[in-house]
């Protein structure tokens, strides 16, 4: 069996231990006789798969009683749209930290409900960084302020959480999710496509504090598009085969250790591509050093063409989704929770050994 070094974007690499027990399981769920993705979501074996998943993501967030856990659709693009639907109206504002796509994104969709204040942007300087704890202006009566942890196409990552001042805070945390410790009482909000560290695409955990769901001021919003509405009840088929799969991934991070093992794990992964990096001008990075994600690694060589030759030189050693996203070019390590150090040690030899090669 062939595997290649995946360092995908998204969807991403799965643990092999979850895909091996996937496959086992994958026409026999526990000796019921048909597949998980078979079987109603109302039966006794999705209910029981929905709850441990829930559980589990409670037990390693510690999020107590304090949090509703919704599995829902439509990626992180969607809650672009359904956060302000349910939680910002006409001459009201919401504050928006712009640090890349994601965020650009973000802002549109929220701009057609109410009022956004762009406290911070990085996007003159290409989005090469994120803010400084305390840089930012925030706006004193904002709904929230919403922000992007991880930058997956820029490659960089907040160190911790912005300080708001007691403003509710919500995250797009889809490509870094899970994957260090989060102060999660400093959160009203966080949400995360699955398909970078917790599993396949086709469902979106949105994590949302109780107290500020009570505050939703809208009445006339579509049911679907309405937390409420899927709080304690599945309101639409789930993503059933998706939400079994996250379950098995959170089972594998509770085994290997929690979300400390996790933050010790990706940081020692990252230092051993950036120290390549770092070593002369053969590759830069693109962002800034105190903004570096841990997550998505992403450099430049000194030509475009010899970005070429060095993609599709990777691809023959087995090293495979190293092509930087289109709208940036260069190379692109994602190094999520799944990606193991075998892969990460594969690719800085072959940096090294292409750099001897051209320099």
């Amino acid at each position: 069996m062939k595997r290649v070094h995946n360092f995908s974007a998204g969807p991403a690499a799965l643990p092999l231990e979850v895909l091996e027990q996937a496959q086992s399981e994958l026409l026999n769920y526990k000796n019921a006789g048909a597949s998980i993705m078979e079987m109603s979501h109302r039966g006794k074996e999705y209910v029981e798969v929905d709850a441990q998943a829930r559980e589990r993501l409670s037990n390693i967030l510690g999020l107590g009683d304090k949090f509703e856990v919704l599995f829902l659709q439509g990626g992180a693009s969607t809650q672009f749209m359904q956060i302000p639907y349910n939680f910002l109206s006409e001459g009201e504002t919401a504050d928006y930290l712009n640090t890349g796509a994601w965020s650009n994104k973000a802002i549109k969709e929220a701009k057609l409900f109410g009022n956004v204040n762009e406290v911070f942007s990085s996007k003159e300087s290409n989005f090469n960084r994120v803010p400084k704890l305390g840089e930012g202006s925030f706006t004193k009566d904002a709904k929230y302020v919403h922000y992007t942890s991880n930058n997956t196409i820029f490659g960089t990552q907040f160190a911790q959480e912005p300080e708001t001042n007691g403003v509710p805070l919500i995250c797009d945390a889809s490509s870094d999710f899970l994957s260090r410790p989060i102060d999660i009482d400093k959160y009203d909000i966080i949400y995360a496509g699955a398909q970078k560290n917790v599993g396949p695409a086709g469902v979106t955990i949105v994590i949302i504090r109780k107290e500020f769901l009570e505050k939703a001021n809208k009445e006339n919003i579509p049911t679907i598009l309405n937390y409420k509405t899927h709080v304690g009840t599945m309101f639409n088929t789930p993503p059933a085969y998706a939400v079994y799969m996250v379950n098995l991934v959170l089972e594998w991070i509770e085994k290997k250790g929690g979300l400390s093992y996790f933050e010790k794990f990706n940081t020692e992964k990252a230092a051993l591509v950036y120290n390549e990096i770092d070593k002369d001008d053969f590759y830069t990075g693109t962002a800034e050093v105190a903004s570096r994600s841990n997550m998505n690694i992403v450099f430049r060589l000194a030509t475009e063409e010899l970005e070429a030759e060095f993609l599709a030189k990777a691809a023959t050693f087995n090293l495979s989704g190293l092509k930087g996203h289109r709208s940036v070019g260069g190379i692109r390590a994602s190094i999520y929770n799944a990606c193991p150090q075998e892969s990460v040690e594969a690719l800085v030899k072959f940096m090294q050994e292409f750099k001897a090669e051209k320099a």
